[in-house]
C-alpha cells in the first residue's frame, strides 16, 4: 500500500511559489481504496494505544484526522489558524519563512491526561506541528503519536518535535 500511495502523489513544480515542489495528495483522496489505505496506515501509527481524541491540523490534516478519529472511535479536535474557531481559545505562534503565524485550539477541547493522536498530511519544517504540540502540552494532553502521511525529511521538521513520537507513512 505504501508504494501505491507514493505512486499516486503528484509533484506540482512551482506551487505555491517558484522553487517549491508541492506534494499533491488529491489523487489519494479521489481514490477510495487509496484513501482507505492511507487511513489504515495512519491508524497504525498509534501502535494499538488507546486514543481519546485525534487532533487534526488546519486544513488538509482535518481530512485525515477526522477519518482516523472515526475509525478509532475517538473524538476529533481541530487546530485552526487564528480567528477561525468560534469560542475561547489558547494560541501558539510559529515562524514562517517571512514572519509568523498563529494556530488555536478551544481551551476546553482536551482535558488533562487525555491520550491524543496528532495528525497532519505533511511534515515539512515542523513549525505548525510544533505549535500544535505546544497547545496540547498546555492543556495537559498525553500525546501518543504525531503522525503524518508524508514527511519531507530533508527539511528536518522532526527536529522541532518530540522525535520519538513522530510517525510518518511516506518519506521524501
Amino acid at each position: 500500500m505504501v508504494e501505491r500511495l507514493r505512486n499516486a502523489i503528484r509533484d506540482v513544480h512551482g506551487f505555491p511559489k517558484e522553487g517549491i515542489v508541492f506534494k499533491d495528495i488529491t489523487p489519494i483522496l479521489g481514490d477510495g481504496a487509496l484513501f482507505r489505505g492511507s487511513i489504515d496506515l495512519l491508524c497504525e501509527t498509534a501502535g494499538g494505544a488507546k486514543v481519546d481524541k485525534v487532533v487534526g491540523i488546519d486544513a488538509r490534516g482535518f481530512i485525515f484526522a477526522a477519518a482516523v478519529a472515526d475509525r478509532l472511535g475517538a473524538g476529533f479536535v481541530p487546530v485552526r489558524k487564528k480567528g477561525k474557531l468560534p469560542w475561547r481559545c489558547n494560541e501558539a505562534a510559529y515562524a514562517l519563512e517571512y514572519g509568523e503565524a498563529v494556530v488555536e485550539i478551544h481551551e476546553d477541547a482536551v482535558r488533562p491526561g487525555e491520550r491524543i493522536l496528532l495528525v497532519d498530511d505533511l511534515l515539512a519544517t515542523g513549525g505548525t506541528a510544533g505549535a500544535a504540540v505546544k497547545l496540547l502540552d498546555g492543556l495537559g494532553a498525553e500525546i501518543v503519536a504525531i503522525s503524518f502521511l508524508i514527511e519531507l525529511s530533508f527539511l528536518s521538521g522532526r527536529d522541532k518535535l518530540p522525535s520519538d513520537k513522530v510517525k510518518s507513512v511516506l518519506h521524501y
